[in-house]
Order: C-alpha cells, then sequence, then structure tokens
C-alpha cells in the first residue's frame, strides 16, 4: 500500500431504500491507496474517512472508459465501484484525477469568449460557460460554440461513449464543469444524474420521487438548471429538489403541486426550473399561483402571480425579458402566453391566439430587435408575434399577426437575425420573416423534430432518430448531412440535442450519447 498527502476528493454515495430493500448504490472518491496484487482499492470520503474495496476479478474494470487492468491505477486518481442491491460490486473504473485545462477550441474569438464570461460560472470550464439550463445560457437555444463541423458528410460526427442505466424519460441535458446532467428512473423513483462528460460513467445519482407514468412514456421530462456548485431539478409529479452538483446531496426540496393547490397536467409537469438572480421560477398552475418565484438558497416562497383564471400548467419552460422598462418571465400555459413582473408577480399582459386546448409545449422566443414574443403550438394552431410596448398599467401586447405556417408542437424553435426556424407539423422544417410573418422556405425532408443551433447550422433531431445538419439560411433549404443514432429506442426521440464543448448531446430514454462535431 503507498500513503499521499492531502488531496481535493469528490464522493459520492447513494443508496435508495423501500423499506427494507437496499438498491444499487455507486461510491466515488480519489484513490487514497491502492493495491494491484491484491485488487484492493481505499477511496477517500468528502469527511476525510476511508473506505476499502476489495474488486473481484470477474467484475468489469476500466480506465477512462477503456478496458484497464489493476496495475494501471495510482493514487490520486478518481475511483467508482457500482454495486448491486445486494451489495456486490458489479462493476469498478477509474479516470485521470486532475482535470486540465482545456485549450481554447479552434475558431473561437476572444471577443466570443469575453462574451460567454458573463453568462458563466466564475471557475467554469468550457462545458459550463456554454449549457447550464434547458434551451442554453439564456434560454435562446443558441449555442455559442465555433470551429464545428460545417459539412457531415466530409467530417461526420464521432461517437465519443455512450452512457447507459439512464432509466426512462425524456430530459435533455446541462453542463456544468466536467459534468453532464440529466433526469431518468430507477425502479420506482425519479432520479437526477451526473455523468461524466469525458468518459460517460455515472458519478452519482439522486432520487426525486416516485416515477410519473404515462402512456406517452414514463419519467421526468424537464432538464436540470446548473448555478454554482448547486442543480435545481422539477420532476413530473412536481417534486423540485436543490442538489450539491458535486455529489448529489439534497439542499431542499418540495413539491410544487402539493404546495400551490395545483393538478398535474395530462402528460406530466414537464417545466424546466428558470434562476434569476436570487429567484426560481416555476409554473405550478396553482389556485391564485399560476407562476411563483422562489428563493433559490432555501425554496421559501417570494411571490405567487394570480392571473386571471388560473390557468393550469403548460408544458413549456419560461424565459427572461426586458421590455416597457420592466423586466419579466414570459411563460406559455395551458390558456395562453403571459408575461409577468420580476419583482412582484403580477401579471402584465396575456394572449390566446397561438394557444391550443390540449398542450402548449414550446418556449416563447423574445424577437428583441423588434421588442416582440412569437409563441406557437400544434394541434392545428400555428403561431403569434406580439409587438410589446409600455403601458400606463406597465406593458401593452398588440397582436401583430398570426401564421398558420409555424404549427411548433414540442421540438422547439430558435430565431437567428430575425428569422425563426421551427418544425411546424406535420413535419416540414420551415423559415419564418419575422418582420412581415412570411414563409421564407419549408422542407420535409427530415420530419418533424427538436433543434438547436450552433456555428451558423441548425441541428435538427427528427423525431424518428435520424439527426441532420442544416445551414442557418433564410434564402432556402441547405443541408450538410445526416446520420442515423444508433441504439434507437421504441420510443419518440423528442429530448432537444445540445452542442456545447465540441460536442453532440443526445438523449435517447436508457442512453445517452456524446459526439465530438468539431472541424476536424
Amino acid at each position: 500500500m503507498r500513503s499521499i498527502s492531502r488531496l481535493s476528493v469528490l464522493l459520492c454515495l447513494l443508496t435508495i431504500s423501500f423499506g427494507s430493500r437496499v438498491e444499487a448504490a455507486i461510491f466515488s472518491g480519489e484513490i487514497k491507496s491502492v493495491s494491484a496484487e491484491q485488487k484492493q482499492v481505499v477511496v477517500k470520503t468528502t469527511g476525510g474517512k476511508e473506505k476499502s474495496f476489495q474488486i473481484p476479478a470477474d467484475v468489469p474494470v476500466t480506465f477512462n472508459g477503456k478496458p484497464a487492468e489493476f496495475g494501471q491505477f495510482e493514487i490520486g486518481q478518481r475511483a467508482t465501484i457500482f454495486t448491486s442491491s445486494k451489495g456486490e460490486i458489479t462493476r469498478f473504473s477509474v479516470r485521470d484525477a486532475v482535470i486540465k485545462k482545456k485549450s481554447e477550441p479552434v475558431g473561437r474569438s476572444k471577443k466570443n469568449m469575453k462574451e460567454r464570461k458573463s453568462t458563466s460560472i466564475s471557475d467554469a470550464t468550457p462545458a459550463a460557460q456554454g449549457w447550464t439550463q434547458f434551451r442554453g445560457p439564456d434560454r435562446r437555444n443558441i449555442s455559442y460554440e465555433t470551429g464545428l463541423s460545417k459539412d457531415w458528410n466530409q467530417n461526420p460526427p464521432k461517437l465519443l461513449w455512450t452512457a447507459r442505466g439512464l432509466g426512462e424519460g425524456y430530459s435533455s441535458v446541462s453542463l456544468s464543469g466536467n459534468l453532464v446532467f440529466t433526469m431518468g428512473t430507477k425502479a420506482n423513483e425519479e432520479t437526477v444524474m451526473a455523468i461524466d462528460v469525458n468518459t460517460g460513467e455515472i458519478v452519482w445519482s439522486q432520487a426525486n420521487g416516485p416515477v410519473f407514468n404515462n402512456n406517452q412514456g414514463n419519467g421526468p421530462r424537464s432538464t436540470p438548471t446548473i448555478e454554482g456548485d448547486r442543480l435545481y431539478a422539477l420532476g413530473a409529479n412536481g417534486n423540485l429538489v436543490c442538489l450539491s452538483t458535486k455529489d448529489g446531496n439534497l439542499e431542499w426540496s418540495k413539491n410544487i403541486l402539493q404546495e400551490f393547490n395545483a393538478r398535474n397536467i395530462v402528460w406530466g409537469i414537464s417545466e424546466s426550473p428558470l434562476i434569476d438572480g436570487d429567484q426560481l421560477i416555476c409554473t405550478p398552475g396553482g389556485q391564485g399561483a399560476t407562476m411563483v418565484a422562489l428563493k433559490k438558497q432555501d425554496g421559501s416562497l417570494i411571490w405567487k402571480s394570480d392571473v386571471p383564471g388560473n390557468p393550469q400548467a403548460g408544458y413549456a419552460s419560461a424565459i427572461t425579458i426586458n421590455t416597457g422598462g420592466i423586466r419579466q418571465y414570459v411563460n406559455f400555459t395551458h390558456a395562453g402566453v403571459m408575461g409577468i413582473e420580476s419583482t412582484t408577480g403580477r401579471p402584465l399582459w396575456g394572449n390566446d391566439r397561438a394557444a391550443n386546448k390540449t398542450a402548449n409545449c414550446s418556449a416563447p422566443v423574445f424577437y428583441a430587435e423588434k421588442n416582440s414574443i412569437f409563441y406557437a403550438s400544434g394541434y392545428g394552431t400555428g403561431g403569434a408575434l406580439l409587438q410589446l410596448s409600455a403601458a400606463q398599467n406597465g406593458v401593452n401586447a398588440q397582436l401583430a399577426y398570426f401564421i398558420p405556417e409555424m404549427k411548433n408542437h414540442h421540438g422547439g424553435m430558435v430565431e437567428v437575425d430575425g428569422f425563426l426556424y421551427g418544425s411546424s407539423d406535420p413535419g416540414v422544417l420551415t423559415c419564418i420573416n419575422l418582420a412581415n410573418g412570411q414563409a421564407a422556405w419549408q422542407n420535409r425532408s427530415v420530419g418533424k423534430g427538436a433543434l438547436t443551433c450552433a456555428d451558423g447550422h441548425l441541428y435538427l433531431r427528427s423525431e424518428k432518430g435520424p439527426v441532420a445538419l442544416v445551414e442557418v439560411n433564410p434564402k432556402g433549404y441547405v443541408e450538410k448531412g445526416r446520420f442515423n443514432q444508433p441504439d434507437r429506442s421504441g420510443n419518440m426521440a423528442w429530448p432537444h440535442p445540445v452542442v456545447v464543448d465540441g460536442k453532440l448531446f443526445l438523449r435517447d430514454q436508457d442512453i445517452l450519447l456524446c459526439y465530438d462535431v468539431r472541424n476536424r
């Protein structure tokens, strides 16, 4: 055995209990000592305690995600031990403990890096700066990544790893430091999980209430929100938790449906929490509490927004805008889109022209150049542009136009240089000129799906599986290649794609795929 001086440690211990039955656990910490001959390792806990493990000869052993021998391991590396419900070790993995500073990605300008620092964690890696919440750092659904492949036919995405064991659900991912966060299921619980961005190994998981069951797919629908060393996640049954990003330890929790006298919606709560300053914003759709602001530190109530008619929650997530001299939160409920004053919760305006009575899913889009909100829904409806302006009572929202060509169901939309891109039912990628509401072009070759934007291109993921690279080009549809995702589940591929740190992340039920999409 060898000894070492004090080093930084990260340990996670998760054991989920149901009565007297104990489910599988994951132990992760820094190696304090290791014996290749005896296949024994000692890891150090956050409290300074040590735990010894004897690794059976038949257990799979990996180093940085590849098969390895015990003789490769050294003091100071990070070990993760997976155990079964009976406490038996089932897998042992090790990776480098020191996180090296990454060089500036090819093509990323100093100006771009400076702009990104304003929305990032002070000590974050490039991954953390780019995508710490649903739809990105400012919820515009645009990645700040550059230097990416612009032709998948010549330079196709390279699969780096596939994470498995995530269970069910439609959550996408967020990133902070060297961890990717998502939500899934395990046994009868919904869970929040942290995954190593370099290897795809699950680092820790934390339970978040019972599984939501539904004929369109079980499990959580929303994406965790990261700020600093805390994570905020909302389950499909309304269970809201604040966790430590380091080890998944619970800081506080509550059920927003129970607390605010609200009923769950048909396909489950799907909103991803919004953090704005000290406030956590969510939309339970309760009596006198359509939207609420909670203290992010402890979950206590700051204000409740009593929207006329007490609309139920929709399936969309809120955005933050400043208009008419007022900072406000905008979200799409079951009844329509609404603007709420950020400091008081006072309802400012509302509109239902592009709402349907079945499911309003896509986040509103703020068209800053024209001080307007565009929102849309499926089920035969369409989209509408609202012109916002200062008014005596706060803010006025005037309908500029309605267009049936953007029946965006749940794949999301993105605005670039005054043009809006998104899938319109029954599966037509559509480009809309927001200045006049006219369709610039339409194309149905990929089909209905979810999209995001990075480095001048749309990453379009069909709900049936194929993923395509399409130019951001208002003059016409220009596809730059596509591929079929391996290991497709039997469910629709609804989780939104994420592009950050030179990587493309695709969640599909039990698995998460990570691709290198840099210009190699």
